[in-house]
């Protein structure tokens, strides 16, 4: 707090009865709680004094601000409304925090521009930390929250923080540098190839694993087919789905170099023009991305039954979102690309 003009008084807990305490205070019992046990602004009663001796409180602050001063959680309350946009909502301060989530009721991805953060944590003694921008946030979910890291602030730093912010939204018609971009509900066409699974030799193990992901995002697998390693009958089976008017295509299987793995030759031979096969992402780098007039459609190596999070995890979100896939968008993918156990 150097060169604040704040007077702090402090005083023994035991004659702090009446007296109005300046902060948040926390209370830690380990594996079992951690929270605010006295907030800002709470008078301090006779039966408050033993809670305070377990946390170990000898003595409290009495905080007197001066002018162009702001205690933490009101410096962190102008910083999260001053971000505010369509979609979000914000959670009261707490201990200097300030908490954005969505207000959506259905999945969505974070729109977050990476220049605003940098240049807001610049500033010091304030914070804004924030996902990737294109992670996917669940309803009610946190993208964002602002924190004051000393008690007390200049409100200059404030008041640049909503400098920055007015600039941006200056800038971008009106839109702020954090929002949300809701998943639509595809229905889904799903073609899983492989004699082995065609023959019912083996148990299909990508199906389960696909719905899981597609219905975590909010939408469907509406029809499941099965194909041999056949690239006529994988075209067909293509071709059908495209007639059905699905949302998206999903062709799973036969995606290495091996020769009896013809789905990429297969997507390609049905029209799809192919925006790359293979990403610099690992697990998932021989994912295929195209579109077939319009309509998305992956091919899904094997990973993708057995890998937590492989580059389908990345994509489909963006496909959902209404986001066109570009080539750029694959090659981006390798910084921050390795997912290890």
């Amino acid at each position: 707090m150097s060169g604040l003009r704040t007077r702090l008084k402090e005083v023994p807990v035991r004659e702090a009865v009446g007296l109005v305490l300046a902060h948040d205070l926390t209370q830690i019992i380990p594996g079992q709680f951690k929270g605010r046990l006295f907030k800002k602004g709470h008078v301090v009663a006779e039966a408050d004094i033993p809670k305070l001796l377990d946390i170990g409180k000898e003595h409290i602050y009495i905080m007197e601000l001066a002018e162009g001063e702001l205690h933490e959680d009101d410096a962190a309350g102008r910083m999260a409304r001053t971000l505010m946009d369509d979609g979000l909502l914000l959670t009261e301060p707490h201990e200097g925090k300030v908490a954005v989530k969505s207000a959506l009721a259905v999945p969505a991805l974070a729109v977050i521009d990476p220049a605003v953060v940098y240049a807001i944590n610049e500033l010091g003694d304030i914070a804004l930390a924030t996902l990737r921008t294109d992670a996917v946030v669940k309803p009610g979910g946190q993208l964002a929250a602002t924190r004051v890291i000393p008690l007390v602030v200049p409100e200059a730093k404030v008041a640049a923080v909503e400098a920055i912010v007015a600039d941006y939204r200056a800038r971008s018609g009106g839109k702020g540098p954090l929002g949300l971009k809701p998943l639509r509900n595809f229905r889904i066409g799903l073609l899983t190839t492989g004699g082995e699974v065609y023959s019912g030799r083996i148990e299909d193990k990508f199906g389960p694993a696909v719905r899981r992901i597609v219905e975590a995002l909010g939408s469907e697998v509406a029809e499941q087919r099965f194909s041999p390693d056949d690239r006529q009958t994988i075209v067909k089976e293509i071709h059908y789905f495209h007639r059905q008017s699905y949302d998206m295509i999903i062709v799973t299987g036969g995606m290495s170099v091996d020769p009896d793995d013809r789905t990429p030759a297969a997507i390609a031979e049905a029209g799809a023009e192919i925006v790359s096969y293979g990403t610099p992402m690992l697990p998932g780098s021989m994912l295929l991305m195209g579109y077939l007039d319009g309509t998305p459609i992956m091919g899904l190596p094997g990973c993708v039954m057995h890998d937590p999070y492989t580059s389908f995890d990345v994509l489909l979100p963006r496909v959902l979102a209404g986001e066109t896939i570009t080539r750029a968008d694959i090659v981006s993918m390798g910084y921050g690309g390795l997912h290890v156990r």
